[in-house]
């Protein structure tokens, strides 16, 4: 019996130079999200790298939510990739975790990885089932819209605030950068005002951090929790 594909690692030296390409192409092509498929199916032949699958738990969730205090019954992860922060949440004691990620080849990955932490699920941020509206205590949103195009932004930050319950607490990760600041490369370092989408969307902003972390080289980091 075959054993099932796994998501191999290899050394680039620019493990982002793929994935810019493939989403250039992508976008080019009129479809700015069809290059995540293509980029996990590269990683499973070990021709390319998923530059955020570090196959661990996103360190500033961890932080946040054992300096918080919160408890939680159900989560949604967006852009659950290998599906670390789902099998965490899990870990945690939330009830119910569901991670959802556009690609199919991401969500295979993840259930593998962790058969019994969580529920994964294909789906598109622009079009989740009508049965996840305001149905979640908490929402993880960390690193997805920062490689999203910026006309993509604003309408895939209302569509994860419609997943919020009502008092429920939306959880965003992302690299930060000034208004005055070049955007640079993907993944794009967001604004104030990019994370205004949340206000928009009718979320109340109830706390923001603006920090560098530990990273070789060092990145600004904003992360930012918003309640329904």
């Amino acid at each position: 019996m075959r054993a099932p594909a796994t998501l191999h690692r290899v050394q680039t030296p620019e493990p982002r130079a793929r994935a810019r390409e493939l989403a250039a192409e992508s976008t080019a092509r009129g479809d700015p999200l069809g290059w995540f498929e293509q980029l996990y199916i590269e990683a499973e032949t070990g021709t390319a790298v998923v530059p955020w699958a570090d196959r661990a738990t996103n360190p500033h969730l961890v932080e946040w939510f054992q300096r918080s205090g919160r408890s939680f019954r159900s989560a949604l992860v967006v852009g659950c990739g290998l599906g670390d922060d789902v099998s965490w949440l899990t870990g945690m004691g939330v009830g119910r975790v569901i991670g959802f990620d556009i690609s199919g080849t991401a969500v295979a990955a993840a259930r593998r990885r962790f058969p019994d932490q969580g529920t994964f699920i294909q789906a598109d941020v622009f079009n989740l089932p009508s049965q996840w509206e305001h149905a979640f205590d908490f929402v993880l949103e960390a690193y997805t819209l920062q490689v999203l195009p910026a006309h993509l932004r604003d309408p895939a930050a209302r569509s994860m605030a419609k997943a919020l319950a009502p008092g429920g607490l939306l959880l965003v990760i992302a690299r930060g950068r000034d208004a005055f600041d070049e955007p640079g490369r993907m993944p794009w370092p967001l604004t104030r005002v990019d994370l205004g989408a949340f206000g928009e969307a009718g979320l109340k902003e109830e706390s923001f951090e603006d920090f560098v972390d530990e990273e070789t080289p060092p990145i600004r980091r904003f992360r930012a929790v918003y309640r329904c």
